[in-house]
């Protein structure tokens, strides 16, 4: 049986957020960028119907939420993005969740640290 995969996701999203280690980084805080990909069975002849497919809007909606919220690691911010997209959208087989931490505060030249979770049911 024929079966098409249907990749939804949001890409180099930017934000300033107090996520850090040290208590430094949470009082000056910091430019995030952060992708989401998700990827499920495509539903043949959804005609125009958001509620077919995956509205990425509700993606940046929860991306935005856990963001705001300030935490030491920045894999806890992406496993809070994670679980509530599991969540939400409980059809989604494969989610990538990258977070990328620009001008890390090390002593020498770091463009950015990256933290990474993939899912796969």
């Amino acid at each position: 049986m024929e079966q098409v995969k249907q990749k939804v996701a949001l890409l180099d999203i930017r934000f300033f957020s107090y996520h850090g280690f040290y208590p430094e980084e949470q009082l000056c805080g910091n430019v995030f960028y952060l992708d989401i990909e998700t990827i499920f069975e495509l539903k043949r002849n959804i005609a125009d119907d958001i509620t077919a497919t995956l509205n990425y809007e509700k993606l940046f909606q929860i991306a935005s939420e856990e963001m705001c919220k300030t935490r030491k690691l920045l894999e806890t911010v992406a496993e809070s993005i994670l679980e509530r997209i599991k969540a939400e959208f409980p059809f989604i087989e494969q989610i990538r969740i990258a977070i990328r931490k620009q001008n890390p505060p090390f002593r020498g030249t770091v463009g950015a640290s990256l933290v990474e979770l993939t899912y796969k049911k």
